[in-house]
């Protein structure tokens, strides 16, 4: 492992790999990726749902979006390796007028800034998500651009051309300490040795608040249980009839259910309002008759499906459900990319990029002021509501 660099990443997921591919794009070759596990994109990024959307509440994660999934969209051109993406849209689910309004607004925000994205009817719904049962559902949100991407093949991507690049990824390995002189980076501790760096990044995923305090810092940042479980539809079932034929994310706002084709399968979830913040993975498999319950009223042919399997995964969620990204002020070289609560692989186009530019010393074409720590001691924080 090398003992010098100029720039140290922390986590070897997509938040990680798009900055040190990122930083390569800028002219930073000199660049060590860090992973603890012994393979990259095994923590939160390869146990989400794959979704990618631009029906967010706020302008600064719109604008996240569409960066992002312009990138997406052309991801083996852009980046030289292949990644699936299934771009037939997202739809939301709305059943009483209030969630009308909200997310009327919501699309009002969204079309400012040149995304499509309509406010559909129950039977415009029925024929976007055949096998859908939409009882009480009065209105609904579509966008077409919106869809399924896959987190392994984004971040492998990434790394493969960032280590082309002459970036060194280092997995099997764990950051054990970050060394200062006064409040300036001076270098990293590790399993496997010390290296000398003017510049961390902290792109540790729902362990970010850990390795901030290696270097005296805190993140209001809680790991969050999030379970996925798939299903295998019933052999008579008839993708186009019974359930969808293609990849659409159908989710109930009411309730934060979810579902989309996995294959030939059916992934699907629910945020659990009773989950406690903590880094246990361990599927509820206690929680799948509540998500069941739900998931019956919306895809009745999942009653006559089995559960073939699941996982749980790691949200790392600050108090108002935005990321922090950019530098740290009073830890000099230190730079985050981290709580992005739930929407973080979406992102990591667009907020690698960001951080990469920063490091790089060019200069900004988006404001990260809405995504910097300090907004929560100056009150200026901004919920993001639209978050599953």
């Amino acid at each position: 492992m090398k003992t010098t660099s100029d720039v140290v990443i922390i986590g070897g997921g997509c938040m990680g790999a798009s900055t040190a591919y990122h930083l390569t794009q800028y002219g930073v070759h000199d660049v060590v990726l860090i992973e603890r596990e012994s393979q990259l994109a095994t923590g939160s990024t390869g146990r989400n749902a794959g979704g990618v959307r631009h029906q967010f509440s706020t302008p600064q994660n719109i604008q996240l979006s569409i960066e992002s999934i312009r990138l997406i969209e052309r991801f083996q051109d852009a980046v030289g390796y292949p990644m699936d993406f299934h771009q037939d849209g997202y739809l939301f689910l709305l059943s009483t007028p209030s969630s009308v309004e909200t997310f009327q607004r919501n699309i009002d925000l969204q079309r400012s800034l040149g995304i499509d994205v309509n406010l559909v009817t129950p039977d415009d719904a029925s024929r976007l998500a055949p096998g859908l049962k939409l009882d009480g559902v009065v209105a609904a949100s579509y966008c077409a651009r919106d869809g399924i991407a896959d987190p392994n093949g984004l971040t492998m991507g990434f790394a493969r051309a960032a280590q082309a690049a002459g970036v060194q990824i280092e997995r099997g390995t764990d950051v054990t300490g970050i060394t200062l002189d006064g409040d300036t980076i001076t270098g990293v501790t590790t399993t496997r040795g010390a290296i000398a760096t003017p510049v961390v990044v902290n792109a540790a995923g729902p362990h970010a608040a850990r390795v901030a305090a290696l270097a005296g810092l805190e993140l209001p940042i809680e790991p969050l249980r999030r379970n996925i479980f798939i299903a295998q539809p019933p052999a008579h079932a008839t993708a186009g009839v019974d359930f969808p034929d293609n990849h659409i994310m159908v989710i109930d706002s009411a309730t934060s259910f979810y579902y989309h084709r996995e294959g030939a399968n059916i992934l699907f979830g629910m945020g659990d309002p009773d989950e406690t913040p903590g880094f246990d993975m361990t599927v509820r498999w206690d929680f799948l008759d509540s998500v069941v319950e739900v998931a019956l009223s919306r895809l009745p042919i999942l009653a006559e499906g089995s559960v073939s399997h699941a996982w749980a995964g790691l949200y790392a969620m600050t108090p108002d459900a935005n990321a922090i990204i950019g530098s740290a002020d009073s830890v000099v070289g230190l730079y985050l990319i981290n709580g992005f609560s739930g929407h973080g692989f979406q992102h990591s186009p667009a907020a690698g990029r960001l951080v990469a530019a920063q490091i790089a010393g060019q200069d900004l074409d988006f404001d990260l002021s809405p995504f910097a720590l300090n907004r929560f001691k100056t009150g200026a924080a901004a919920p993001e509501a639209n978050f599953v």
